[in-house]
């Protein structure tokens, strides 16, 4: 271990950078050239440490050691670049530079408000974040990970309405008040753990679990039983684990780079990091696997039976709910409930094949995430649309997006040559080596998939193959949990049947006549920008009043014509310009379709998910990844672990 300022310098860079970005907010360039800069730096500095953590250096800074200050006996505020660490800062670090880029295109694009305030507390996300990566202890961790709840409620809240601060005290809520006292009251216990076995107590991480932890179970099984429940659940809310997970979709009223925040890069993955450390660095799978708990009528299950149960179960029923969803945005925050329980099952089996494709699904999902959520983003901005039902034919107005969104649509169901195929591919070796009751867990990760082509298929199929006049919303599922019951074709009354996709008001309240113009496309409208749309006849404006009776406003000008005007700032269910414009989507270019800002770095990152599903062995995660697990069973080769089941796994750790 060495000491080294770098793990502190790669939090503080985004730190320093706030202040540059409020300092600069009445130069707009400058200011998102901070943004840029820092991201560069954080990446820079963190990459600089991975050939030598690589090799088996662990860098490390202390507050103790630099100042002489410490929290408590036997607990410093530290930070240490290891392996796991290195892992999600890296990730972290890479990703922000190129969603720095697309939120100054998407904010740009909107023309939002309070936009030094967004890019201040995107700094200051991405500085907790990585102080939860180098974190050295759960004290550490809890400090960043509390801290990340509260930088990042301004960004949930951002526009201001009532819907978004619903959104933002139910978010506090889950992750700081209820994530942050089951973490607390699970390191205290820990604490008092460690401290009963030799007065010395201790609750740094260590590869393959805390021996001090290990010794204090034999004593106080209960405990320490309770202890590692309360960590799982602490940190789980964020990993939005059910039933902790209902924040996530009502998060989705943020702008998308905040989406793609939360999903993609810092809080959710956070959550997920949290349980790894816990698994891993806390009590290990030696550990858990001999803390059994006694259900009654079914006897000795191992502490990792039950995370498991929760996270198939939540992969399963997220998926079944996302299948239902009608608004983009929040038909990719049920796949996100579903994706990140992957994580959560493959690091709770225990086997070293399924700890490896659980931690390589973190980058994965987090490429082919960002991909979805980018390109969600710019089909608002371009043309505010949200709703899938009115994106038939759209690829034809967006066809790099909708290809890019077709890429991360694969890299979620798990269909080669993605990422997500390698990541659930290791899954399912480790759940066959594990056998006995673990093949319920492999059908469930199989069924899983099968339910995200389900749901990402209607989307790729409504974009390409279907016309703006004639188009089924829902080609693959014709029942109401599907999402559209009916979407064409009238009634022997004349009249269209529709039925609630989102527990919102029915698709009748939301949909336009047939000859109404309802579709507002930013490139050829001169009004785009404000969203404002004139209509000319007493009959749509009658109309207009009674679909939006809240947010639509409708007004008349000097010539007493009526005006409505809807808000298009953040990513609201304002539906009103939504969908094709009058005589269908315009066809655009690739390259002519949105701005640079905004396509570069989709196209960047769905590149990257192909590249890491097309080469893993040469992808730095996955070595990553199993330079992770050879540190946890303790060998100096992942091929020391070939072949073997759980229990020679931990015989080879145990010698």
């Amino acid at each position: 271990m060495v000491a080294d300022l770098r793990p502190l310098a790669a939090v503080l860079v985004s730190a320093v950078a706030i202040v540059l970005i409020i300092a600069s907010h009445r130069r707009p360039n400058l200011r998102e050239g901070w943004s840029v800069l820092a991201a560069l730096g954080k990446f820079g500095i963190v990459a600089s440490m991975l050939p030598a953590v690589m090799s088996g250096t662990v860098y490390r800074w202390s507050l103790y050691e630099s100042t002489g200050i410490r929290f408590l006996p036997g607990v410093d505020f530290a930070l240490r670049a290891d392996p796991l660490g290195i892992f999600f800062a890296l990730l972290a670090s890479f990703l922000w530079i190129f969603t720095s880029f697309y939120a100054a295109g998407y904010m740009r694009g909107l023309d939002e408000h309070a936009q030094t305030r967004f890019f201040a507390s995107f700094a200051a996300s991405l500085s907790a974040a990585v102080g939860i990566a180098f974190a050295a202890n759960l004290v550490t961790i809890f400090v960043f990970y509390e801290l990340l709840s509260l930088v990042t409620y301004p960004l949930v809240a951002h526009n201001e309405d009532s819907e978004a601060r619903i959104a933002g005290r139910k978010y506090l809520t889950y992750t700081f008040f209820g994530g942050g006292v089951f973490l607390l009251a699970g390191t205290v216990m820990v604490y008092w753990l460690t401290a009963s076995v030799n007065g010395d107590p201790t609750l740094a991480f260590e590869s393959g679990g805390m021996e001090a932890l290990a010794t204090a179970a034999q004593a106080e099984p209960g405990f320490a039983q309770a202890a590692f429940f309360l960590l799982i659940a602490g940190f789980g809310v964020k990993a939005a684990l059910m039933p902790l997970h209902s924040w996530l979709a009502d998060a989705m009223v943020a702008p998308t780079p905040v989406s793609g925040l939360l999903h993609a890069v810092a809080v959710v993955k956070s959550g997920a990091f949290g349980v790894a450390r816990v698994i891993l660095d806390v009590y290990g799978p030696g550990l858990i696997r001999d803390l059994p708990l006694d259900v009654p009528g079914i006897g000795e299950v191992g502490l990792n039976i039950p995370v498991a149960i929760v996270a198939a179960f939540t992969l399963t029923a997220a998926s079944i709910i996302a299948m239902r969803k009608d608004h983009l945005k929040r038909r990719l925050a049920y796949s996100t409930t579903a994706q990140l329980s992957y994580i959560v099952l493959g690091l709770s089996m225990l086997h070293p094949y399924a700890m490896v494709g659980a931690l390589f699904h973190i980058p994965a999902h987090a490429f082919a995430k960002l991909t979805l959520f980018f390109c969600a983003g710019a089909i608002h901005v371009e043309t505010h649309t949200d709703y899938i039902s009115d994106m038939a034919g759209i690829g034809k107005r967006m066809p790099l997006t909708m290809s890019a969104f077709t890429i991360g649509a694969a890299g979620m169901a798990g269909l080669p040559p993605i990422a997500g195929f390698v990541s659930k591919f290791y899954m399912l070796i480790g759940s066959g080596y594990m056998g006995g009751e673990y093949w319920i867990f492999a059908g469930t990760l199989l069924l899983s998939g099968v339910l995200n082509i389900a749901y990402f298929w209607p989307v790729v199929y409504t974009a390409f193959f279907e016309s703006e006049d004639r188009h089924d919303a829902k080609p693959v599922l014709e029942f109401p949990r599907g999402g559209i019951f009916e979407s064409y074709g009238d009634t022997a009354q004349g009249q269209k049947e529709h039925v609630a996709t989102d527990g919102g008001p029915d698709r009748s309240e939301r949909e336009a006549p047939a000859d109404a113009d309802d579709g507002v496309d930013a490139s050829t409208t001169d009004d785009a920008s404000t969203g404002d749309a004139v209509d000319d006849t007493d009959e749509d404006y009658e109309y207009a009043v009674d679909r939006y009776p809240s947010d639509h406003t409708v007004s008349e000008n000097t010539q007493g014509e009526h005006v409505s005007s809807v808000d298009h700032h953040g990513d609201h269910d304002d539906h009103l310009t939504g969908g094709p414009p009058a005589g269908g989507w315009q066809r655009h270019s690739p390259f002519g379709e949105s701005t640079w800002l905004m396509l570069a770095p989709i196209a960047i990152i769905a590149t990257g998910a192909v590249v890491l599903g097309i080469g893993p062995d040469y992808a730095v995660f996955l070595e990553l990844a199993t330079r992770i697990v050879e540190g946890v069973f303790g060998v100096d080769s992942f091929d020391q672990l070939q072949g073997l089941s759980l229990e020679e796994a931990l015989e080879v750790m145990s010698e």
